[in-house]
């Protein structure tokens, strides 16, 4: 028997703990245990309360609380809103992105450059370097100029850097990067062919055959390749083009000093006046007597006279050809600021030792 007949029964609880009073909302009056009319309904209830995490306790409490005040008093639950029940604010900076920054992405956010516009747009495949790449090659040209008239180990210092700018160049141009292997097969063919000019007292023979020697290692190396037959050949053609023009620069290692001399300045001061904005004829030809001028001027300070006109329009002529492979198929900036600036001066070298044979 129980002393207290109003109170519902309470179960019986085998770990002796007391029944905890509800809890009730601010500014409404106690209403009591209320009972359940089920047991399904007390038994849901218990394992909500039972599933609860310390996240849902801590925000969800009252809420609940404010329910059963609203269930058990329908009058009080049509005068009274029931308010929306609050969310657990989550922890700052867990999944909010920082302000200031977009969504985050997988591919990252892509970026139109001008050769992909000048692609879609439909225009012209040839896109000229621009004035700064032509600077950076005037400012090798005089660096070869200047080290030439110091003597054969200076110069070595601006070729080798000409050199490696070329063989990246030209992978690069091709769309072949980062070619770790190429670029470095096609550089180490240079300095093969360099160490050779200096142990022969620079003898072109040695060009020819480092030349030689390295297109064999590099169809024995893409034979020896697992990738597709069309592949091996792209490959095989890049690897042996930029080996090739990284061995022929070393023609200036084998030229005369005087016509390293007149050529270098021929073709940094030819780059720089087709750098100008002019119509590409005008530019061409503004290019050719603006190198024959310079090739005068440095003749004279050199013992080759009026003679180096002709060698500076012969070294400017080669210069624009490089220029104009640099500039073509729709070339990205980085493609102007290596091709750009090694292929003018690699084209020239060879002009440069046979007409300065020639003249001397």
């Amino acid at each position: 028997m129980n002393d207290q007949p109003n109170r519902p029964h309470q179960p019986y609880d085998p770990y002796g703990q007391q029944p905890q009073a509800p809890q009730a909302w601010p500014g409404q009056g106690y209403q009591g245990h209320q009972g359940y009319e089920d047991p399904q309904a007390a038994q849901q209830y218990t394992q909500q309360w039972q599933g609860q995490t310390w996240e849902t306790q801590n925000h969800q409490a009252v809420p609940s609380a404010q329910a059963q005040a609203h269930a058990a008093d329908p009058e009080t639950a049509i005068l009274t809103p029931q308010s929306p029940p609050r969310r657990s604010a989550a922890p700052a900076g867990a999944d909010s992105p920082a302000p200031g920054y977009g969504p985050a992405t997988v591919g990252g956010n892509t970026r139109v450059t001008d050769a992909q516009r000048a692609r879609a747009e439909g225009r012209s495949p040839v896109i000229e370097p621009g004035i700064q790449p032509a600077a950076l090659t005037a400012l090798l040209g005089l660096l070869l100029a200047g080290a030439a008239a110091v003597g054969t180990y200076a110069l070595l210092v601006p070729l080798v850097i000409l050199q490696a700018v070329t063989a990246a160049g030209w992978f690069r141009l091709n769309g072949m990067w980062p070619a770790r292997q190429g670029i470095a097969l096609g550089f180490a063919g240079a300095l093969a062919a360099d160490a050779a000019l200096l142990a022969s007292d620079r003898s072109p023979a040695a060009i020819l055959g480092a030349l030689g020697v390295w297109v064999l290692l590099a169809l024995v190396l893409q034979l020896r390749s697992h990738a597709d037959p069309d592949e091996r050949m792209y490959g095989l053609m890049a690897t042996v083009a930029a080996s090739a023009l990284a061995i022929v620069a070393g023609g200036y290692l084998a030229a005369a000093a005087d016509a390293v001399t007149v050529g270098a300045v021929a073709v940094a001061v030819a780059v720089v006046a087709r750098a100008l904005p002019l119509p590409t004829p005008a530019s061409v030809v503004v290019s050719l007597l603006a190198a024959a001028g310079a090739g005068i001027a440095a003749g004279q300070v050199t013992d080759l006279g009026t003679s180096g006109a002709l060698l500076g329009a012969g070294a400017a002529a080669c210069a624009l050809i490089g220029h104009r492979v640099a500039s073509y198929d729709y070339p990205s900036r980085f493609v102007h600021f290596t091709a750009g600036v090694a292929l003018p001066l690699a084209a020239a070298a060879p002009a440069v030792y046979v007409l300065g044979r020639a003249l001397a």
